[in-house]
C-alpha cells in the first residue's frame, strides 16, 4: 500500500511544501512548492493571516506539480520557546515477554511522571535508555524476556501559545495537521547516518533567521537548543556596514559571500535613501562583516554544546546544514571554533529517495525533506509523537484520520481539485467499515466499545 505525504516546513524566510509517495520500494518526490514566508519571525507566528496565505501558496504550487491528493499532513515546529526535560518510567511484565504493548506502557509511564509546566505542551517523548531487569543500555527491548522494563526519555515541550498559533495558521490554510515535528529533529533525520548517531553527533541547522542544535547519542536525541540568529542577520549587518538597501546587501551576500578574502575587488552599491546614486565598496570589507557575524554565531552555538554536558561524547563531530552553509570557508571556520572537532557540511540524504528535484538537494531543504522522512517511518526506533501516540520502526504507515476533511477543504480554483479521490482512504476507513459489519447497527453497543476497537486497529 502506498501513502501520499504532505510535508510543510514553516520557516522564517520561506515556506516549503513537499508531496511524496511512500510505498514498499521507498520514497518518491512528487511535487514541491516554495513561497516567501510572511507572518513568521524568528520561527514564531506573528500574523496568522499572512502566514496562512504563504502556506496556501506553497501547498497549491506543490499540488499542481504533483497532480495528486495527500494522505498525511506533517508540519515543522520551530525550536523557539521549547524546553526539554528528562523523565523515567518503569513497569512490570506479568507475561515475562516484552511486546509493543509493554513498550507503550513504560513510555506512557515516563510521560506521566514528567514534570511539565502548565503553559507547555509535549511535542516528542524520545527514549534513550531501556533497561530490562538488571541489563542496562538495551537498544531494542522488543521480544526480550524479563519481569521489569524501565526507560529513560528525553521530552521536548513547546509553549502552548506558540503551538496553538501554528495550528491556527495551518488550519486557516484549510489543512488538518496529522503530526508536528521539531525542525532540528527533522533536519537531523534528513542528514545524519547511523554511524554518526551511534558515535554521538551534534546537528546544527543554520537557517535564514534561526539556528537550531540537536545532539544525538546512541540514535536518540539527548539535547536541543535554539538561537534566533541566521543568515538574515548577515544581510542586515552588510546593509548597515555598507550603507546600502537590504535587497542590495542580500545580492552582495549571495554573489560575493565568503569567509575567505579572495580579492580586493571594488564593487559599486546603491546608497540607502538614494538608490539613484552609488558608492564603491571593497570586497575585503564584505568578507570581514560576514566573518564577524558567522564567527559570533558559531561561538554561541559552541557554548551551547559545551553547556549541554555532552561535548566530550561527540565522536561523530559536528554536522552543519541549512542555507548559511553555502558560504565559502564556513567549514574551516567551524573546525577552528569547535576546537578541531570533525565538521561535515551536509545535504539531505538521497539514498532510497526517487525523483529528488535538483532544487531540493541543497542544505536549506534539510528540514523540509526530514518531515517527509519522518512521516515515512525514518525516526527513532520508538517515540511518542505530538499526538501522544507510540511510533515504532516497523509500524504500518496509515492515512491520517483527518484526510477527508483535508481533501475537502484544500480545494482551490485549480483543475487538480476535480481529480481528488476521497473514496480511497486506506486502512483506517476500511477498519471503520469492518467495525460496522462486526458490531452491526446497534448504537448502544457501538458506544460501549468504539474506543477499544479503534485502539486495536491502531496496533494492527
Amino acid at each position: 500500500m502506498s501513502t501520499i505525504i504532505l510535508g510543510v516546513d514553516i520557516g522564517s524566510t520561506k515556506i516549503c511544501a513537499i508531496i511524496a509517495q511512500k510505498d514498499s520500494t521507498g520514497i518518491k518526490i512528487l511535487g514541491a512548492g516554495i513561497a516567501k514566508s510572511q507572518g513568521v519571525k524568528k520561527g514564531i507566528i506573528t500574523n496568522i493571516e499572512l502566514a496562512s496565505r504563504s502556506i496556501k501558496h506553497a501547498i497549491n504550487d506543490a499540488k499542481r506539480v504533483a497532480g495528486t491528493h495527500f494522505d498525511r499532513v506533517i508540519v515543522s515546529m520551530s525550536g523557539a520557546y521549547t524546553k526539554s526535560v528528562d523523565s523515567y518510567g518503569v513497569v512490570n511484565i506479568p507475561s515475562n515477554e516484552i511486546g509493543i504493548n509493554e513498550i507503550n506502557r513504560v513510555m506512557q509511564m515516563a510521560d506521566h511522571n514528567a514534570n511539565i509546566p502548565n503553559e507547555y505542551e509535549k511535542l516528542h517523548v524520545l527514549p534513550y535508555n531501556f533497561k530490562v531487569d538488571d541489563h542496562e543500555n538495551i537498544d531494542d527491548p522488543l521480544g526480550m524476556n524479563g519481569t521489569r522494563l524501565e526507560v529513560q526519555v528525553h521530552i521536548i515541550t513547546v509553549l502552548k501559545s506558540s503551538l496553538n498559533n501554528l495550528k491556527k495558521a495551518v488550519k486557516s490554510a484549510s489543512l488538518e495537521i496529522d503530526n508536528i515535528v521539531l525542525n532540528s529533529y527533522a533536519s537531523s533525520i534528513a542528514v545524519l547516518n547511523e554511524d554518526e548517531k551511534e558515535l554521538g553527533v551534534a546537528t546544527i541547522d543554520l537557517g535564514g533567521a534561526t539556528s537550531n542544535v540537536s545532539i544525538h547519542l546512541g540514535n536518540s536525541i539527548r539535547y536541543n537548543d535554539f538561537l534566533g540568529v541566521g543568515s538574515n542577520n548577515i544581510t542586515n549587518d552588510l546593509s548597515m556596514a555598507l550603507h546600502t538597501p537590504i535587497n542590495a546587501a542580500e545580492r552582495v551576500k549571495i554573489d560575493h559571500g565568503s569567509l575567505k578574502l579572495n580579492s580586493n575587488e571594488i564593487i559599486n552599491l546603491p546608497a540607502i535613501g538614494d538608490e539613484g546614486s552609488s558608492h564603491e565598496v571593497s570586497l575585503e570589507i564584505v568578507t570581514n562583516v560576514i566573518y564577524a557575524r558567522v564567527e559570533e554565531t558559531l561561538l554561541i552555538l559552541a557554548q551551547s554544546i559545551k553547556d549541554s554536558g555532552f561535548k566530550d561524547q561527540l565522536g561523530g563531530g559536528i554536522v552543519l546544514t541549512g542555507g548559511m552553509t553555502r558560504l565559502e570557508g564556513i567549514r574551516d571556520l567551524a573546525t577552528a571554533v569547535f576546537n578541531n572537532m570533525p565538521v561535515r557540511i551536509a545535504r539531505p540524504i538521497e539514498h532510497g529517495v526517487d525523483g529528488m528535484f535538483d532544487t531540493l538537494k541543497g542544505p536549506e531543504y534539510s528540514t523540509s525533506l526530514g518531515l517527509i522522512f519522518y512521516a515515512a517511518g525514518r525516526f527513532t526506533p520508538y517515540e511518542m509523537d505530538s499526538n501522544r501516540k507510540l511510533r515504532y520502526k516497523d509500524e504500518t504507515i496509515e492515512p491520517s484520520k483527518n484526510i477527508q476533511d483535508s481533501i475537502t477543504n484544500i480545494q482551490d480554483d485549480s483543475a487538480l481539485a476535480n481529480d481528488l479521490d476521497i473514496n480511497n482512504l486506506g486502512t483506517r476507513e476500511q477498519s471503520d467499515n469492518d467495525y460496522d459489519m462486526i458490531i452491526g447497527k446497534d448504537q448502544d453497543m457501538k458506544t460501549g466499545i468504539k474506543k477499544f476497537w479503534n485502539r486495536i486497529t491502531q496496533l494492527f
